[in-house]
């Protein structure tokens, strides 16, 4: 089975730099990486070509800027996939070693995975982003160096690095909770992710595309798995979004709730479709 890595991205080019460095070892002819670009300036794009050079299975999917449109993008990126499991993840986060073969070993017929992630604070982030050894290091610190970081208030999560058995029951508890999964870090066979034509390309600007996704996925039959200590990523600190948006697209959220005959949006991965 060919996974599909989704990363979308916006110009923060440092950020991305260090994710690319966790994902490249980790590509090959049965792994892919697409960047989902949402409208980012040159300095991204340079940084992308360099590591293309590097891997022949890195794809750059750009569209200009026209403001927050994080549902197009990610359409258009796994339109253009050849995964048959997509494994999405956000620009501001880093993933561990193991991130794609945990994910992989969560994988489960008529199940979706919800990852999670742990907030590094504003002065943890810049000290990482400045810090190349910090870099390189950080997804391979011990658990002592990880509680150390708990106690010192630099992560809001702890023990969070541990690995248990991917197929425990608890990670089946609370199967049709739309709110615990979160859209930087959740993997999806690509067949159920086509089934309710993807992301709903209506909600513009910031805020709940996401769980817009998560709600059709469970109406049409999907479950939960819970991806706890085994897929974690670290969330870079990073000044919010413009979110001028956010109510709107929380009352399209609330009304697609209370609609239970929609499940498959109009407007979605369809139209980018060849």
């Amino acid at each position: 089975m060919k996974t599909s890595i989704i990363l979308s991205t916006y110009n923060w080019p440092e950020a991305l730099k260090i994710i690319l460095n966790k994902l490249i070892p980790h590509l090959n002819e049965k792994t892919e990486l697409i960047i989902a670009d949402d409208g980012s300036t040159a300095a991204t794009s340079d940084l992308i070509s360099f590591y293309k050079s590097k891997s022949p299975h890195i794809l750059h999917v750009w569209h200009p800027d026209n403001g927050f449109q994080k549902s197009m993008i990610l359409n258009k990126a796994v339109a253009l996939s050849k995964g048959e499991y997509l494994i999405f993840l956000d620009g501001d986060c880093i993933p561990f070693v193991d991130f794609i073969n945990e994910h992989l070993k969560l994988k489960q017929i008529g199940y979706f995975v919800a990852g999670h992630r742990v907030l590094i604070a504003p002065k943890f982030t810049k000290e990482i982003l400045k810090t190349h050894k910090l870099q390189e290091e950080i997804t391979d610190f011990s658990l002592f160096n990880w509680m150390g970081c708990y106690l010192f208030k630099k992560t809001n999560k702890l023990l969070f690095n541990l690995r248990l058995n991917c197929n425990s029951k608890w990670r089946y508890f609370g199967l049709n909770n739309w709110r615990y999964p979160k859209g930087c870090n959740f993997g999806i066979h690509k067949n159920d992710f086509m089934s309710i034509n993807g992301f709903d390309e209506e909600y513009s600007g910031w805020g709940h595309e996401d769980a817009d996704l998560f709600i059709r996925l469970i109406k049409n039959g999907l479950k939960i798995k819970n991806g706890k200590f085994s897929i974690p990523v670290l969330h870079l600190w990073h000044k919010q979004a413009n979110r001028s948006n956010s109510l709107i697209n929380y009352n399209k959220l609330i009304e697609r709730l209370k609609d239970k005959s929609i499940i498959k949006t109009h407007n979605g991965i369809n139209q980018w479709l060849k």
